[in-house]
């Protein structure tokens, strides 16, 4: 089985039509991912190949459309390829010694606005010699940069050597989900719902990967439904050290579960693994300052077909309208797009983004504070709105911190 995006560094391929940016995806993979032509302009909407870079490991590749791409369709298509930065860890700069210019130094700078570490790719070394003023400005600036040429694959290996050491350091040091909550040799109690949004014969991705991620770290797990937990904690003579549950269980677990018992949700665990959860505790709580017509964006990583009580959709919306006492206006999206307007909500809610890398979810968090709208995920926002907000974060002392000092400072 695939590792999943949310586990996979990456690589965002960038430059001019025709600077040989899938070719050079195509020798890095040694397979034809990308359609490869003399015409410019071949790679129309963004490619994505998921492969094994050892020692590393996991990591997607995007081959992106030319940015300096021109035309109605062509605008289209850049504005898909800067729409890749929201997702991109490590970023690599196609190009060659003759046509290196403005376009190139636009996309250095988009990197480094962003804080994406990259390097650059001087392809078709064979055809345009190095040119020394280009390679000791770069120098001169810490640039990494490599030469190759795709047909005889010259400085090919060269390229994955220095993806590998240009990996950012949080990726490869990432923290645990949950892990660190528990302890090794410790034990956590997952509560999973089994209901239509459950798929027959599987788990949802944030349960299967919080057991992989506990197995991974020596702790013990259990997996029960929310109406056997009060069962299984009898039969513990040591308590578990940690409750996870479905956000829509809340009250039912919470009832269930002794108060010394730390317990929270996969999406609240996924606020911390995939975003900010510092930002998006104060986001949940602007909840309060919601009124009725105010607009709220409720969005979904995942493009599947909503059922019909569907989280994001139904249940969300019901449960913030019965909070605010009157009807909200709500804007449901899924998928990449992200509507340029967000200035005009008064509050985002976000899924757990678990099917995505973390860079993605934070350029979301990013995009919200500059528009200084509020965003929050799904399971703060459940957790706020039946009023067990304290309960749901109990096990992380700097998210209270953050939500006692909010509340004082109210009061």
């Amino acid at each position: 089985m695939r590792a999943p995006k949310t586990f996979r560094l990456h690589i965002g391929i960038f430059g001019r039509r025709n600077a040989g940016k899938s070719s050079i995806l195509n020798a890095l993979t040694h397979q034809d991912v990308s359609i490869v032509s003399e015409v410019a302009g071949t790679t129309t909407d963004p490619v994505e190949k998921p492969m094994e870079l050892l020692p590393l490991g996991p990591v997607l590749f995007i081959d992106t459309a030319g940015i300096d791409d021109v035309g109605a369709l062509g605008e289209k298509r850049v504005a898909k390829t800067l729409a890749v930065f929201d997702r991109t860890d490590l970023g690599v700069i196609v190009s060659n010694f003759k046509e290196w210019g403005k376009y190139e130094e636009m996309l250095m700078g988009e990197f480094k606005s962003r804080d994406i570490p990259f390097i650059v790719v001087f392809n078709k070394i064979d055809v345009h010699p190095e040119d020394i003023s280009i390679s000791s400005t770069l120098d001169s600036v810490k640039i990494k940069y490599v030469q190759t040429s795709v047909l005889s694959e010259l400085g090919i290996a060269d390229l994955r050597q220095l993806l590998l050491r240009s990996a950012p350091a949080d990726f490869i040091e990432r923290p645990t989900i949950l892990a660190d909550l528990v302890g090794a040799g410790e034990m956590a109690v997952l509560v999973v719902p089994i209901d239509k949004e459950a798929p027959k014969g599987r788990l949802i991705l944030p349960q299967v990967q919080s057991i992989r991620d506990l197995l991974d770290n020596d702790a013990f797990s259990l997996v029960v439904k929310e109406r056997e937990l009060r069962e299984a904690l009898s039969r513990f003579k040591k308590p578990p050290k940690l409750v996870v549950i479905d956000s829509q269980a809340f009250l039912k677990v919470a009832a269930d579960t002794p108060p010394e018992i730390p317990m929270t949700s996969f999406s609240i665990l996924f606020a911390r693994f995939q975003g900010d959860l510092l930002e998006m505790v104060k986001g949940a709580m602007a909840i309060d300052k919601l009124q009725t017509g105010d607009k709220v964006l409720i969005a979904e990583a995942c493009s599947h077909h909503p059922i019909g009580e569907d989280i994001g959709t139904v249940k969300i919306p019901r449960w913030l309208t019965q909070y605010v006492g009157g009807k909200l206006q709500i804007d449901n999206i899924r998928g990449h797009d992200f509507p340029a307007n967000i200035s005009e909500y008064k509050l985002i809610i976000h899924c757990g983004a678990c099917t995505w890398n973390r860079r993605a979810m934070l350029s979301r968090i990013m995009k919200a504070r500059a528009a200084e709208v509020p965003i929050t995920n799904y399971g703060l926002t459940i957790a706020y709105s039946l009023g067990i907000f304290e309960r749901a974060l109990q096990p992380f002392p700097a998210a209270l911190e953050v939500y006692n000092t909010v509340t004082s400072k109210e009061n």
